[in-house]
């Protein structure tokens, strides 16, 4: 009877611990999913202003004008430094630093545009035009700031890959050399062969004229078709060997080999006249 109750008490508990884990899983689940939905309406929403504020730089005239376009040139030149760090934070670790120096700059830039919102819908002009300049100042502090970054970043970017370039050519001069190892030792290799064959050159004759020359010509013959056999069978890439017809592409090979066949006559009857 202990057992039964020990057996059924491991099982409770492993029932309970199954649907806690399935709670959680659940939880978290939907809290992924909430922040990608929350992502992509942020994305959205921006993308929906961005567009609203390039309409209203060419519609509108005047200050609002000139608060549009404050304001555009903030969000364009934060959302490239932005792209371009987080572009370049796989391969470069150190771009951290600058992302999280360019989300405390974020947080200064949605401040000074929710001034320049309010100062939209400002019914006075006179106070329009004494704000504006120094919000302007402060867009532009901010923009320069984000664009050292997008600069230094790019520029960084490039002399990794100009060195990884620089790297990558020696390696490869140095397998050229590699493959070319016979241009060391061809001098040798041809004064040898060119002694050796002044010296051989009249039993070369005689075998040449003898029984067994037909034997030694078919051997050598079958060597270069081999090796010819052995290259041609690597189709390239520009080479055009191996690539289908047009009539392979448009699915017409088929047809036109049956149509052939059709109106292919029979040759018994010709032949048996």
């Amino acid at each position: 009877m202990d057992v039964f109750g020990v057996m059924i008490g491991l099982v409770l508990l492993f029932g309970i611990a199954a649907v806690v884990l399935a709670v959680v899983g659940t939880v978290k689940a939907a809290k992924a999913v909430g922040a990608k939905i929350e992502k992509h309406e942020a994305n959205a929403r921006r993308a929906v202003e961005t567009v609203a504020l390039k309409a209203k730089t060419y519609t509108k005239v005047g200050p609002p004008a000139q608060i549009a376009t404050v304001r555009l040139g903030l969000r364009t030149s934060l959302d490239g430094t932005r792209q371009v760090l987080e572009s370049g934070l796989g391969q470069d670790g150190q771009l951290g630093e600058a992302l999280a120096l360019l989300t405390r700059l974020d947080a200064h830039a949605a401040e000074l545009d929710g001034e320049l919102r309010m100062l939209e819908r400002e019914p006075d002009t006179a106070r329009i035009a004494a704000k504006l300049p120094e919000l302007r100042e402060r867009a532009e502090r901010i923009t320069h700031a984000a664009e050292s970054m997008r600069w230094a970043a790019q520029d960084r970017m490039q002399r990794f890959a100009d060195d990884e370039l620089s790297r990558l050519s020696q390696e490869c001069e140095s397998e050229a050399g590699a493959l070319r190892h016979w241009d060391t030792s061809g001098a040798g290799l041809g004064a040898g062969s060119g002694s050796g064959s002044g010296s051989g050159s009249a039993p070369a004759a005689g075998s040449a004229s003898g029984p067994g020359s037909a034997g030694g010509s078919g051997t050598g013959a079958a060597g270069p078709a081999a090796g010819a056999g052995g290259r041609a069978s690597r189709a390239g890439l520009t080479d055009g060997k191996g690539r289908a017809s047009a009539e392979e592409l448009l699915g017409l090979a088929d047809p036109l080999a049956k149509l052939a066949q059709r109106l292919r006559k029979p040759s018994t009857g010709s032949s048996a006249g």
